[in-house]
Parts: structure tokens; C-alpha cells; sequence
């Protein structure tokens, strides 16, 4: 069973001024919050893209370069690459060279986004949303394989013969991230990817379906099963207590979550009461006393049978301090309770 901890780059909102912090003090803090959960023995770290104001960091392979020689142990992943978005090329070559800075910690996490900005910034329809997913992937897949690329699509020049350097010195782990999707749950089965469950909301057991399903799929398909990788991301927070985590964190979650829900227009705030409520067993959020989330991990982690959570930890750009005291708790009170339980 592996851990790590996930990032959107959120940035701390002054309610006083209301503003937004400078995202070059959010990217400081980043540096300084992972190389935290490195020194604590953290498997994994997964650095989101965003193009808004309210986050840091539109291009998460720059700040894993940033990491990639600050740190020792820890992988280091996107989470996601909204690779509808991007060149497939370009973005292959900058993971190849993160992965020989980091000693081969590299890793793509790649995704269609639930968030649109990237798409009139980089000069993409919309109405191709799922084609220019499915079109880069192949891509990105066949790069993977490294040689002479011969590859023709319909969004981007075709390859003919070029060899993309430098050269990978290995296979670069790709997985593909879901937010609950049945054809993209199947697009990750049937290719044989490891796939990573986004779940932040409803309770947990309503994606055992979508597992069972993956591994039908995956099984059908004839890939190794010892290959198997599912994962499952949430937003995480602790706390002395679930009361403790609404007194001091639930203001920025709150302000993040109710911008959202006003521009999708879902409808409503979340309250106290909602927040408390999704911290409980048939929530998403896994936030509490750090033995509360250890044993929620433990649950969800047996009945989808995944082997790996990643912590969403800064959901609302909670303070920095804040911040550094979750990833400790994380590192020295949850992630060992895990270990143990799944080592006997």
C-alpha cells in the first residue's frame, strides 16, 4: 500500500482584502511542503495544472523539475496533465528530462480536465474535448515506446520517422486519472494503464462499480495482473478532532468549493454542517484525527481494493503553516498505521 500527497497549487484568499496571495510565494511553500514529505518517507507527490487565478502552477512539469533535485526519495508526478490541451511531444521530452534529474522519480498522470481554461489559452475547441483526449494519448503512448515515431492525427503535424530527445532511459510510468467516467474507465482497462479514482464526493463505496468494472475490462483484455494499479485521490486534512479541521480549515475549503459550485452552477453553499457530514463514513473527505483518516484509508482502500491513496492537501490554499502540519501528521501518524495494517 503506497501514500503520497497531492497539490492544486491553491493560493491562500485574504478575506480581508480579498485577494489572492502571490503565486511566486505559493511556489516556495510547494518546494518547502514536499521536500518535507520526502524527508518523512512520503511514496509519492502528484502536482496538478491549473490556468486561473486562484492557482500557482499551469505547467506542473516545471515545479517537478524544481523537485526533482531538491529531493531524494519521493516520485514525482503530475496529477493531472490535461494532455487534450498540450503537445504530446513537448511534454514527453520535459518528463524524460525530469526523470534523469530525479534519478528516474518520474511519472505522468494524465487526464481530460474537469477544468476547461487551458483549452482557448492553448487554441482548442471545445467540441473536440474527448477526440483531442483520445488522439493525444495514442500519441503519448507511442513516444513512450521511443524509436522512430511514425504517427499521424488530425490536431497536430504528423511523425514521420523522427526519434524525440533525449531518449528515455526507461519506460516513464503513465496512468490516467478518472472522475467517475464509464468510457474513460474503460479507455484506461482496455489499454492496460493504471488508473487513479478521483473521488471527492458521495461516499466512497458508490466506485466500487467502476473498480469492478476496470478489472473486468483489464482482466478481459489479457494484461498482467500483477500490473495492476489503481489508485484513489481525496481531499485530505487533519486535525486534533472533525470539529478542529471545520474550526481551522473549513472557511478555505469552503471559499474554494462555493466558487466552483457558482461557476458550473450546481447550486448552493456548503455549510458546516455538509462539511462535518462528508468527514463521516459515507464521505468523501478524509479529514479528522489522523487515526480517524488512517482507518477511513484503511475501509476504502479494502473495499475497492486499490494500492494506492494519494492526500489532496490543499484544497482553498489553507496557510502554509497549516499546511506543514498536515503533511506531518500525514508522514509520522497516518501513513505508518497504514503500513502496518497492510504489512501483516
Amino acid at each position: 500500500m503506497e501514500l503520497g500527497i497531492g497539490m492544486f497549487g491553491d493560493m491562500t484568499f485574504d478575506f480581508q482584502t480579498k485577494t489572492y496571495r502571490k503565486p511566486s510565494e505559493r511556489l516556495k511553500e510547494i518546494i518547502e511542503e514536499v521536500k518535507l514529505a520526502d524527508e518523512l518517507g512520503i511514496d509519492s507527490f502528484a502536482m496538478g495544472e491549473h490556468h486561473r487565478e486562484d492557482y500557482a502552477v499551469p505547467s506542473p512539469e516545471i515545479v517537478l523539475a524544481a523537485l526533482s533535485t531538491a529531493t531524494k526519495n519521493i516520485r514525482l508526478s503530475s496529477g493531472v496533465n490535461v494532455i487534450s490541451s498540450t503537445d504530446p511531444v513537448k511534454l514527453f521530452k520535459d518528463f524524460t528530462m525530469i526523470d534523469m534529474l530525479s534519478n528516474h522519480r518520474a511519472e505522468i498522470m494524465a487526464g481530460r480536465g474537469s477544468f476547461i481554461e487551458s483549452f482557448p489559452v492553448f487554441g482548442y475547441n471545445l467540441q473536440d474535448y474527448n477526440e483531442l483526449f483520445i488522439e493525444k494519448l495514442e500519441l503519448l503512448l507511442k513516444l513512450r515506446e521511443g524509436g522512430p515515431i511514425h504517427w499521424q492525427g488530425k490536431f497536430r503535424a504528423p511523425l514521420d520517422g523522427q526519434v524525440v530527445y533525449p531518449e528515455a532511459e526507461r519506460k516513464i510510468p503513465i496512468s490516467i486519472a478518472v472522475g467517475g467516467t464509464p468510457s474513460s474507465v474503460e479507455r484506461a482497462a482496455n489499454l492496460g494503464l493504471p488508473i487513479v479514482f478521483a473521488i471527492i464526493g458521495g461516499d466512497p463505496a458508490r466506485f466500487k462499480p467502476l473498480v469492478d468494472f476496470y478489472r473486468e475490462v483489464y482482466n478481459h483484455r489479457g494484461h498482467d495482473p500483477e500490473k495492476m494499479d489503481i489508485s484513489v485521490h481525496s481531499h485530505t486534512f487533519l486535525g486534533d478532532s472533525k470539529e478542529d479541521v471545520v474550526e481551522d480549515y473549513f472557511r478555505y475549503y469552503a471559499h474554494s468549493m462555493n466558487k466552483i459550485g457558482k461557476e458550473r452552477g450546481w447550486g448552493g453553499s456548503l455549510t458546516p454542517g455538509n462539511f462535518l457530514e462528508g468527514m463521516g463514513p459515507g464521505g468523501a473527505l478524509f479529514m479528522g484525527h489522523p487515526d480517524e483518516v488512517a482507518e477511513k484509508i484503511i475501509r476504502t482502500a479494502e473495499m475497492l481494493g486499490i494500492n494506492r491513496f494519494i492526500a489532496h492537501v490543499d484544497v482553498g490554499g489553507p496557510p502554509h503553516e497549516k499546511m506543514m502540519r498536515t503533511i506531518e501528521r500525514f508522514g509520522k501518524e497516518v501513513m505508518p498505521k497504514v503500513k502496518e495494517h497492510f504489512k501483516s
